[in-house]
């Protein structure tokens, strides 16, 4: 029997779904100026990447993950200023997170809701397993539709509804007093809300001093745009009763003594990346002002580590971008909403005026 008729045969296994889904595609980065991921685009000082160095080198990698979970539970409790009654649950980013949640509420007629466009992976994380989404169009300029969500809500009775906050990929921080009517109305038919505050570093507001008021509210973060994207870590936050539930599900050991001692030097050195996010901040304006001066393009407020353009011909752009060694994000088929838009991450000053000339001599 041939490799190939091998394959047919067992495909028969596969899901139907899943063979009709596109794998989460990566670009190829190699020797680009890549600015397509949101990441943090400052390393660590010399003088700590030799102490966090010496710091691994010393780990036990032939035991299991110990105590020190809990430890670098309790300081990213401290850290995110976590209120009393809550308790936090880690994972191998925010993605093995909203899996989780996925897993954890696939009960019979179940359904997530998400306003579009979003993250990809609220209706991918849902879809994988087996549980219905239902996309919310924001309105023209990326705002919550407010009736729209709230009859979607009241329709579908979704067991958790997601919000972005700041939004990926428009960068938008939604009005608080519409996320709020939101928020009461799926508590009030039963279902939760998870705050995504994955771009909380850059953004000018957090849901943090609100999210005691709710007991059906869960606020996820990650350290990956903090500045550790490739060290894996998000975590998530809520009452303790609800986080215990969810934690359930969690694989064990999902957090290495790798990516915990990563994350607790970062935590001892949150200074160094908070400065790291002031300097992102004021890159982000230089930079959103410079746009907007250029012909044809549409600059959208945001409060990531991103910015969201249109322009005439986007896929245009992007391609001759890429020719010049300019990696960003071409989202203009993502949605409809997304026509002729590229996603550009705020990187250093000099990659970020590289950027701009290729976008300049794009259009």
């Amino acid at each position: 029997m041939s490799a190939n008729q091998n394959s047919a045969a067992w495909l028969k296994h596969i899901r139907q779904d899943v063979q009709s889904m596109h794998a989460y595609a990566i670009q190829d980065s190699t020797g680009m100026v890549k600015l397509d991921a949101m990441e943090n685009p400052f390393s660590l000082p010399s003088a700590l990447q030799k102490q966090l160095g010496e710091r691994l080198g010393a780990l036990a990698l032939n035991r299991y993950p110990g105590d020190r979970i809990n430890v670098l539970r309790a300081e990213l409790a401290k850290y995110a200023h976590m209120p009393e009654g809550f308790d936090i649950m880690l994972g191998n980013g925010s993605d093995e997170l909203i899996t989780l949640i996925s897993m954890a509420c696939d009960v019979p007629g179940a359904s997530i809701l998400a306003p579009l466009p979003g993250f990809v992976m609220y209706a991918m994380s849902a879809q994988l397993q087996g549980v219905t989404f239902h996309g919310v169009p924001l309105t023209p300029n990326f705002e919550l539709d407010e009736a729209a969500m709230l009859s979607a809500i009241a329709t579908h009775k979704p067991a958790v509804v997601y919000l972005a906050y700041p939004n990926n990929p428009t960068g938008t921080l939604w009005d608080a007093d519409v996320i709020e009517r939101i928020v009461v109305a799926q508590g009030e038919q039963g279902g939760l809300v998870v705050m995504d505050e994955a771009y909380q570093p850059f953004a000018s507001q957090t849901y943090m001093d609100r999210v005691a008021k709710h007991g059906h509210v869960l606020l996820m973060r990650t350290l990956s745009k903090f500045g550790l994207a490739g060290v894996r870590l998000g975590y998530m936050v809520g009452p303790k009763a609800l986080i215990a539930e969810i934690d359930k599900v969690r694989p064990p050991y999902n957090i290495s003594v790798l990516n915990c001692e990563c994350a607790l030097f970062a935590l001892e050195h949150a200074a160094v990346f908070a400065e790291q996010a002031v300097q992102i901040r004021q890159e982000r304006e230089k930079l959103s002002q410079a746009l907007a001066l250029l012909p044809g393009v549409q600059v959208f407020p945001s409060q990531a580590n991103m910015l969201l353009v249109r322009m005439p011909d986007a896929t245009k752009c992007f391609e001759g971008m890429k020719t010049k060694g300019i990696l960003v994000k071409n989202v203009s088929k993502m949605h409809p909403l997304l026509g002729n838009c590229l996603r550009l991450t705020v990187g250093t000053p000099d990659e970020n005026a590289r950027m701009l000339t290729a976008l300049k001599e794009s259009l």
